[in-house]
């Protein structure tokens, strides 16, 4: 009988993926695409159902996902090096989780092989989100929707 082989996510590092299993590690929850506040004395974050101009809601995907960086310069650039330290992002992040030696969560898209196994586990955004560009700065505070 022969044994099977363990994913590639429990046999390298997030260095050691290859650009197609680093991509395939993302969920499709969107949760890093929203609109984030941190209250700097508490260092609390809090996620609102604003979301980044280029985000499809719907498809909870990226619009211009390759040249992402020409029209929002504040995206951030997830790599091997900073998944385990950028705070603000979810804690179901497989990014992350792995860079912080946790296993994929069992609802991952990866284990499940179902891509809305996200919406079903309750960790994908609403498709009903507000693009950035629809409101004013100054009413993200009353957008805030969930601790994190």
């Amino acid at each position: 009988m022969a044994v099977a082989a363990k994913p590639f996510w429990e046999t390298k590092s997030l260095a050691e993926m290859t650009d197609t299993e680093w991509e395939s590690l993302c969920d499709g929850c969107g949760r890093c695409c929203l609109y984030i506040l941190h209250n700097e004395e508490t260092g609390d974050i809090f996620e609102t159902d604003v979301g980044c101009k280029l985000f499809d809601p719907k498809k909870r995907r990226c619009t211009n996902y390759d040249d992402r960086f020409k029209h929002v310069p504040d995206c951030v650039k997830l790599t091997p090096e900073n998944a385990d330290a950028l705070s603000w992002m979810p804690k179901t992040c497989a990014y992350r989780r792995l860079a912080r030696g946790k296993g994929l969560p069992d609802w991952h898209p990866l284990i499940t092989g179902d891509p809305k196994s996200v919406e079903r586990a309750g960790v994908a955004v609403s498709p009903d989100l507000i693009p950035e560009n629809e409101i004013d700065d100054a009413l993200l505070e009353s957008r805030i929707t969930r601790t994190r």
